[in-house]
């Protein structure tokens, strides 16, 4: 999404600009000339200040939902005052330790991660999102048992105890003493690796025969390696709490707006991969309303962060989904913190 440079624009109309986004952020309304005069801060009259409205109109800036209302921002408009304009409000001490300490509470990391959620929620008035780091256990055993049919039982043992069931469905005939090799040969190349470095490792020694395995058990294999890796990269673990601050006064008035945030947050791989973006740029990103196709017709924003273990690898994205009128300067350095607070405590 394209907008114009700051530069482009006179002081007086950056003063309106940001005087209309801060007020349509602040109450979710649109903002008039009246209301824009009688502050007194602008020293114009409604009138000089209808003409520069409409010229922010005319450059895509601000949009008039009716015709008798105000102006409030377009996501261009947004994306202008996100990137050129906005004062960040950092977290007071009392904010950062409050979330520090709430993080930190005893437990498994997974409960870290819920309260992470439900800060975010509670600290933006939208709803928080953190997305699981994906953790592959090494593995210690595998083995195959056929169940009838074309199908074959995967049963995945982890060296910490954790057990994975996989269905494989099979060509007739790849059954008898090919489970058994299979079933050997997996075993001996797991164990001790996660199941991402075992199967570069198997699938190198199948494209160069050194496998030692027949036609049949080198096909299990193949399609075992095949259903097991794509199913781990489609099961995000995503985390999302506060879904009802998304029905406040202003979202029953477009109410369908809200059932399609609703669905996307339902959808929770569409989310994820949105996610990923933030992730794979190693920083913090903010996706505002139609600038991302899945949240096009919700018109919602996201704020995402990254975070990172103790390594400084990323491990997983945290963030909030809410309404294009978040309050960005307070909410975006909160999600910072917090991904910063979260991934001291990710070993």
């Amino acid at each position: 999404m394209n907008s114009p440079p700051l530069n482009d624009l006179t002081d007086r109309a950056r003063d309106i600009f940001r005087l209309v986004v801060e007020g349509y952020l602040e109450t979710g309304s649109p903002v008039g000339s009246k209301a824009l005069s009688g502050e007194g801060r602008l020293g114009l009259s409604p009138a000089s200040i209808r003409s520069v409205l409409a010229d922010l109109e005319q450059r895509g800036l601000l949009a008039a939902p009716h015709t008798s209302a105000g102006r409030m921002p377009t996501d261009s408009g947004l994306r202008l005052f996100v990137d050129a304009m906005m004062q960040v409000a950092e977290p007071t001490r009392e904010e950062r330790e409050a979330i520090e300490q709430r993080l930190s509470s005893r437990g498994p990391i997974e409960r870290a991660l819920e309260e992470a959620s439900a800060m975010l929620s509670d600290l933006s008035g939208a709803a928080g999102m953190v997305m699981v780091p994906r953790r592959e256990p090494l593995l210690e055993q595998v083995s195959l048992t056929a169940l009838g049919g074309n199908r074959v039982l995967a049963v995945l043992v982890a060296r910490d105890g954790q057990i994975e069931n996989r269905v494989l469905d099979l060509p007739a005939g790849a059954f008898g003493f090919s489970l058994e090799q299979a079933s050997n040969y997996l075993t001996a190349r797991v164990a001790g690796r996660t199941m991402a470095d075992a199967a570069r490792l198997i699938m190198d020694e199948i494209a160069t025969d050194r496998s030692a395995l027949d036609d049949a058990s080198r096909d299990l294999v193949e399609r075992g390696l095949a259903v097991w890796s794509r199913d781990a990269a489609e099961r995000p673990v995503l985390i999302v709490r506060g879904q009802a601050n998304l029905l406040d006064d202003a979202a029953l008035s477009d109410i369908e707006r809200v059932r399609s945030l609703l669905d996307d947050l339902e959808s929770k791989q569409s989310v994820s991969d949105l996610l990923e973006n933030a992730r794979e740029a190693e920083a913090l990103r903010i996706f505002i309303g139609s600038e991302n196709r899945l949240f096009s017709l919700s018109g919602s924003s996201v704020i995402a962060a990254p975070y990172r273990d103790r390594e400084g690898n990323v491990v997983g994205v945290l963030g909030v989904i809410g309404p294009t009128r978040l309050n960005y300067a307070r909410v975006v350095p909160m999600v910072d913190f917090t991904a910063r607070s979260l991934g001291k405590l990710i070993s």
